[in-house]
């Protein structure tokens, strides 16, 4: 038997103002879509916002169901808006925000497994590294410079062939 560690690198952020402006506007627009998120029953609103190599932003909210899990995560609505309205075009970067019961989330929001799933499939899509940007209260934020940091052990379609 021989034991093994994963490590992962991430940059923890204590306020928004050390990051770049394109970073601060992405979070500001993750932030922004919270508003349309449709969450009545865990009222756990989330927002996402993707950036393509193109310039543009696409934001994505959360959007439930009674008939759990019929709903779908913020990160996924923006992904697949993104791949659907720019086909073929990279993505740079995806930034999360959320708001519990009580207003942001004091720590930063981090994706669900599915999510972090279909953030690799648009990476290995755009042949190029995703940053994500998990935001929280008081301007804190993580920042991975891929998704695979995120996701040890990924599953991708190499595994299908």
């Amino acid at each position: 038997m021989k034991k093994k560690e994963i490590k992962i690198e991430y940059f923890e952020y204590d306020n928004i103002s050390e990051l770049d402006l394109r970073d601060v506007t992405l979070i500001n627009s993750a932030k922004e879509a919270i508003r349309s998120s449709y969450s009545p029953y865990s009222n756990f609103s989330v927002g996402a916002a993707v950036r393509l190599a193109n310039g543009e932003i696409i934001i994505g909210s959360n959007q439930e169901n009674g008939a759990y899990p019929s709903g779908l995560c913020a990160e996924r609505v923006a992904l697949f808006a993104a791949g659907s309205q720019f086909p073929g075009v990279a993505i740079e970067a995806i930034a999360i925000a959320a708001n519990a019961k009580n207003g942001l989330r004091k720590e930063p929001v981090v994706p669900c497994g599915a999510c972090r799933q279909v953030m690799l499939e648009y990476e290995k899509i755009g042949k190029r590294n995703m940053k994500v940007i998990m935001y929280g209260e008081n301007d804190s934020c993580y920042i991975t410079k891929d998704v695979k940091s995120i996701l040890p052990f990924a599953f991708d379609g190499g595994f299908l062939k």
